[in-house]
């Protein structure tokens, strides 16, 4: 069994050298995604066809990385068969997968992915943490209230903002804090 699992899958997506919070979802022994058209993701895995999928428990990384560019230095390159790919340097293990744009509609791409090599740095195991896990939908929330400012977003926010400040420690706190920055929240 590979790095990717059956279901969906938050990682931190590398193309060129720009990084954003992703789902791949894996199902019946195929990985794809669906990337929203314009996006500087998007506009990437159509002219690369590649991606790497960087797994870190992280909590911050995900909220900068979901409002704001890296520097070049958080950055790697790797060899993945033919092709030269960049991962994060800081991440605990990566999959790199070739990526070809399998439907177009006006909003999106669905894109199909084909693992070319992937690699655990760390053999760390991570216990559940309900703060993390409401970071990642915290930064999802975050990321479409920026734009739409809908007061049901805010809700969500709010409401997973409580579990971070039960269950996270101090990363997530620090990630909670950063977000509310980045969307302007009182």
């Amino acid at each position: 069994m590979g790095l990717i699992r059956e279901g969906i899958n938050e990682v931190i997506l590398t193309t060129g050298k720009n990084a954003a919070p992703m789902g791949i979802i894996s199902r019946n022994g195929k990985e794809r995604m669906v990337l929203f058209r314009g996006s500087h993701t998007a506009d990437l895995v159509e002219s690369e066809g590649w991606v790497v999928a960087n797994i870190t428990y992280d909590p911050v990384l995900y909220v900068v990385t979901a409002f704001d560019d890296l520097p070049e230095e958080a950055f790697t390159d790797e060899k993945a068969g033919d092709i030269t790919v960049s991962r994060l340097t800081m991440c605990e293990a990566w999959a790199a997968f070739s990526a070809r744009v399998e439907k177009k509609t006006r909003d999106s791409l669905l894109v199909s992915l084909v693992l070319l090599r992937e690699e655990q740095k760390s053999p760390s195991i991570h216990t559940i943490n309900r703060g993390f896990n409401s970071i990642i939908e915290v930064a999802v929330h975050g990321t479409r209230y920026k734009d739409s400012r809908d007061p049901g977003l805010l809700t969500l926010i709010e409401h997973h903002a409580g579990i971070v400040k039960k269950c996270g420690g101090p990363r997530e706190s620090e990630a909670l804090d950063l977000l509310f920055d980045y969307i302007g929240y009182p």
